[in-house]
């Protein structure tokens, strides 16, 4: 029989490894150990974490991928986790935490039946079938909504808000529905949405209750010089991705001047160069320019003479908003510009806020890029609401698309748990318990809702199956009220889409873990953080 030192001839000295159940039993730990971090932040009365970084900076804040994302987290495994988060934001903008609580809890499943002799690859196949059972039963208890109809918008971006925004969640759900409204582009079959065409501009100061929607561009910029005006109505936009200077020549260029005459005609002729660009500006009817590159002073004593704002140094980004929200063209080429090139306004203005001045393009017809401007009393409550309507606007986005959305307050998962024990007792054999394990990691989610809200978890838990079974799929845990409701009637409705996506995300990275056997560490020579992971859990029994 080899030895451990035997086995382990091969790799260099110092390097650590770990093999079989007990390298599985780590990296249960592990992500057992991350998902239970965030599980307090879930649902309306979750709470919030606040971390410090080595600069002494500070984020609090209750969502999900924000969390994992400022902690310092070296394993590999949390790292899988961390990732499962982020995925779950950009594919959906919202229920990180959602996913991550459920693959801690397939984890924690998967270990009691690790510990009752069940194989990886029974409990591996198993979360297979049952991850593509569920997606099926999750869709059979999806409602269709209705994408033109504001209400059913206004209370899916309710429910992503309460809890994450104060008392401010309706006025912030007003803001990210109209919105969305705005930007929403109608063909045929579909209405197509592009999150991107929402700005999110942020200021301190005033609250939450103040923030706005511009319909709209809002700049963190201002005019190039004072002398020019701050308001124009009816303004037509010209949007420039040319410098309002002169260029220097490309190649090492000597230009050599013998008289104070030749001076003057060279300054003369650089003036004339830059007139002549503001004239073509002031002849295509522009009264307010946007210029990606730089503006030089005398270009800017002629705009404002010609009483034109320009704003220089504005990024790509914005100038291809700007294009959608006022109807203009980027003009690369300054001789090319015509008044068919301009976009419109009702009014562009320089506005002081917090001290400090802004650009307001505001009152565009039919725009497809709108500003939310978020206001609030400090840094970090700003810093939240702007999380809180960034998963709104995801969770609203997801919706429209998918037309569909289920009950919240964990029905939903109730519902598709005792449809998934029912459909376990046809598969049989070991894969069963695996099934059965799935549906039981499901009721995470109304089990810690029930905890975060002050109710016994287990009482919950059974009184929302007697309800399920005798009266409908529709209840779930009533956060709010500290009880078991009809969520339907509650209007607590979540996009299926963040459902479907947290469930398969969850599923493959659980059944990643489970399959790893043998974690092998680099020797400390080289120490990075897979070694620093492994020395920290050198103690964990």
């Amino acid at each position: 029989m080899q030895t451990n030192g035997e086995q382990n001839q091969f790799l260099s000295e110092g390097t650590k490894r770990v093999k079989g159940r007990e390298a599985q039993r780590i990296n249960i730990l592990i992500g057992k150990a991350v998902a239970n971090a965030i599980k307090s932040t879930l649902g309306p009365k979750g709470m919030d974490k606040m971390i410090v970084d080595e600069l002494g900076d500070v984020t609090i804040s209750n969502d999900g991928a924000t969390i994992l994302k400022e902690m310092a987290i070296d394993h590999p495994i949390g790292k899988m986790l961390v990732n499962l988060a982020k995925n779950q934001d950009s594919e959906v903008g919202d229920g990180t935490t959602t996913a991550v609580v459920i693959a801690g809890s397939l984890l924690e499943e998967a270990e009691s039946l690790l510990d009752n002799g069940i194989h990886p690859s029974n409990i591996i196949n198993g979360y297979r079938i049952a991850s593509e059972k569920a997606i099926e039963f999750y869709d059979d208890v999806a409602i269709k909504i209705n994408p033109d109809k504001k209400e059913d918008l206004h209370n899916i971006a309710l429910t992503s808000l309460t809890g994450k925004a104060s008392e401010s969640c309706e006025k912030l759900a007003d803001l990210v529905v109209s919105a969305m409204m705005e930007i929403a582009e109608k063909t045929d079959k579909k209405t197509i949405i592009d999150i991107d065409n929402i700005k999110i501009e942020k200021k301190e100061g005033s609250t939450l209750e103040n923030s706005e929607l511009v319909k709209g561009i809002v700049l963190d910029k201002e005019r190039v010089s004072t002398n020019m005006p701050t308001l124009i109505n009816n303004a037509k936009i010209a949007l420039l991705d040319v410098a309002l200077e002169i260029k220097g020549p490309e190649t090492d260029t000597k230009v050599q001047i013998n008289s104070p005459q030749q001076l003057q005609a060279f300054i003369d002729q650089e003036e004339s160069m830059i007139k002549e660009k503001v004239d073509i500006i002031k002849k295509s009817g522009a009264n307010v320019v946007f210029c990606q590159k730089g503006i030089d002073d005398l270009a800017q004593h002629f705009l404002a003479k010609a009483d034109i704002i320009a704003v220089r140094r504005v990024k790509k980004s914005d100038l291809e908003k700007l294009a959608k929200a006022t109807g203009a063209n980027i003009v690369s080429r300054l001789k090319d510009l015509k008044a068919a090139d301009l976009g419109q306004a009702k009014l562009v203005e320089e506005k002081k806020i917090a001290g400090e001045a802004m650009i307001f393009v505001r009152d565009c017809k039919n725009p497809k890029a709108v500003t939310i401007l978020l206001r609030g009393g400090t840094e970090q409550v700003i810093n939240e609401a702007e999380r809180a309507v960034n998963d709104a606007v995801g969770a609203v986005a997801s919706a429209i698309r998918s037309g569909k959305v289920v009950v919240g307050g964990g029905a939903c998962e109730t519902a598709v748990a005792i449809q998934l024990r029912e459909y376990a007792k046809e598969v049989g054999g070991r894969e069963q318990l695996a099934i059965e394990g799935f549906a039981n990691a499901l009721e995470v989610i109304p089990r810690t809702l029930a905890e975060t809200a002050g109710m016994n978890p287990l009482d919950a838990i059974v009184a929302l199956r007697n309800k399920h079974k005798k009266e409908g799929p529709n209840f779930g845990v009533d956060v709010m009220n500290g009880k078991i409701s009809d969520m339907k009637i509650e209007k607590v409705i979540e996009p299926l889409q963040l459902k479907i996506q947290a469930i398969s995300s969850a599923s493959e990275v659980t059944q990643m873990i489970l399959r790893i056997d043998d974690v092998i560490a680099g020797s400390s020579r080289g120490k990075g953080p897979m070694s620093q992971g492994m020395d920290g859990l050198g103690g964990m029994d």
